[in-house]
């Protein structure tokens, strides 16, 4: 995958997290941000904070959250990007980390 390819695939996926993400947090206590190409996640009660970037040079989306360091792959397959090690897409990766924080199930 080129960078341009990347650049877009990353964007499309990080607009989409962010659309899903402020539908969500209407129904739970958390706010989400998107400045400057990356993502925040905060949370009040049980205070934490996740990031999710893209990291070009790899060409991964990195996410951060419970203390741990996260790296998403591009699967053509999926059309999504997946994290490896649970081939869990980025969504469904970030909608079960908000859940744990939060102690309660959170679709996105």
């Amino acid at each position: 995958m080129d960078d341009q390819t990347f650049r877009n695939r990353a964007d499309a996926a990080l607009a989409d997290l962010h659309k899903r993400l402020s539908q969500a947090s209407d129904r739970h206590d958390f706010e989400a941000d998107f400045n400057a190409g990356a993502m925040t996640i905060e949370f009040e009660d049980r205070p934490a904070k996740f990031v999710v970037s893209p990291n070009a040079p790899v060409r991964q989306i990195w996410v951060s959250a419970h203390s741990k360091s996260f790296k998403l792959d591009w699967d053509d397959v999926r059309g999504a990007f997946v994290l490896p090690s649970t081939k869990q897409t980025l969504v469904e990766m970030i909608g079960e980390a908000i859940g744990q924080q939060l102690g309660e199930t959170v679709s996105l």
